[in-house]
């Protein structure tokens, strides 16, 4: 907070110190919740199976903006790890669909679970202000997302 003798934040000191506080914070967050160690490209195909089901590797790679064959080499990965299973296309013979596999559905849940868990141990231990002027932040933050 600025005292009556500082200016007013410039607007690129506020990037950068958004930037910073919120890769900061994201970095933590993956680091509390994933127990299994997967890389942040499997977990965010795992994140997109979760919500969309079954998809091909080309599909999912869209989804992701990333290569079918970069996206393979990390459903194989998770396949190896029981994370997702595959299945044949119901009317393109030469694709396999993928998903997520019960193993991958626990997994996802017990990630989001602890990241909950972190994060509401760390708001508990801040002042009730403090609490408040993050609600407040996080208004903005997703207004800006939005946007």
């Amino acid at each position: 907070m600025n005292d009556a003798h500082e200016s007013p934040a410039s607007l690129e000191a506020v990037v950068e110190e958004l930037l910073l506080a919120t890769g900061q914070l994201l970095r933590r967050l993956r680091a509390e919740s994933n127990p299994a160690a997967l890389t942040l490209s499997q977990r965010a195909a795992m994140g997109h199976l979760s919500r969309t089901g079954w998809l091909t590797t080309a599909d999912l790679a869209r989804a992701e903006s990333v290569k079918p064959q970069s996206m393979g080499v990390t459903l194989a990965a998770l396949e190896r790890e029981g994370m997702v299973t595959r299945r044949p296309h119901p009317t393109d013979g030469r694709q396999v669909l993928f998903g997520l596999t019960e193993r991958g559905r626990e997994t996802r849940q017990r990630n989001r679970l602890l990241k909950l868990q972190w994060l509401q141990a760390k708001l508990e231990m801040l002042e009730p202000s403090e609490r408040e002027a993050l609600h407040a932040a996080a208004a903005l933050i997703k207004r800006l997302g939005e946007s």
